[in-house]
């Protein structure tokens, strides 16, 4: 039901998560539900994104950081690290590895992740249903750097991460930016610009060209 006092749909069982339009000044649209691989899909193709449990929290921020599909900006030194090729990457072989390790990675100016055991549960149980997806960096046989997010058509959301060597996350996602330029995606969401993302090309779009943009890319057959 709605709240008009500030805003926010607290959804019951069974409740389809709101429009987005109808999010908070700050981005928050909705509270409860569940973290069901249905109710995830749900969400990612209304424009939506959970980034909290107990309570589950649903945000739409306006505006929306985005990345350019095979054009995320490579730095001189990360091009040097690139020529060097001190890493072996791959796709989809240790999903599980690359979220815990982003799991360990605490927010800024806060002493712990976002992503708390449900949500890792979460997006562990969307992988194996062939939604979420992770790209892996090895040195010498020990997993350094990744990232991994959803995808649905021709749209991805990266959602996190990490690295343990210099520029390994970076390298992880400039080998992502590549293979989703290869396969025909459209869209490109990291959710919100940070000095890392904005390093790497990220720029801000208004919530109602994002969801133009969304509703076209998630509406292709699948891309990855």
């Amino acid at each position: 039901m709605r709240n008009p006092s500030d805003s926010v749909t607290f959804l019951s069982p069974g409740d389809r998560l709101p429009d987005p339009s109808q999010a908070r000044e700050d981005g928050l649209v909705a509270v409860g539900g569940d973290l069901s691989v249905e109710r995830l899909l749900e969400a990612y193709q209304s424009g939506l994104f959970p980034w909290s449990v107990d309570p589950i929290t649903w945000w739409s921020p306006d505006p929306r950081g985005v990345l350019p599909v095979g054009a995320v900006h490579v730095s001189r030194s990360l091009a040097r690290t690139l020529r060097r090729a001190p890493y072996t990457v791959s796709f989809d072989q240790k999903f599980s590895a690359v979220i815990r390790a982003c799991a360990e990675v605490p927010r800024s100016g806060a002493s712990s992740t976002w992503i708390s055991p449900q949500l890792l549960q979460a997006y562990e149980q969307l992988a194996q249903a062939g939604h979420a997806h992770s790209v892996e960096c090895w040195q010498e046989g020990r997993l350094v750097g990744g990232v991994y997010g959803v995808c649905v058509g021709g749209f991805f959301a990266g959602e996190s991460m990490f690295h343990h060597a210099d520029d390994a996350s970076k390298v992880a996602l400039v080998h992502l930016d590549r293979h989703l330029a290869r396969r025909g995606f459209t869209l490109l969401d990291c959710q919100m610009v940070t000095s890392v993302t904005r390093s790497l090309g990220a720029t801000e779009i208004p919530r109602a060209e994002y969801l133009g943009r969304l509703a076209r890319a998630v509406s292709q057959p699948s891309r990855w």
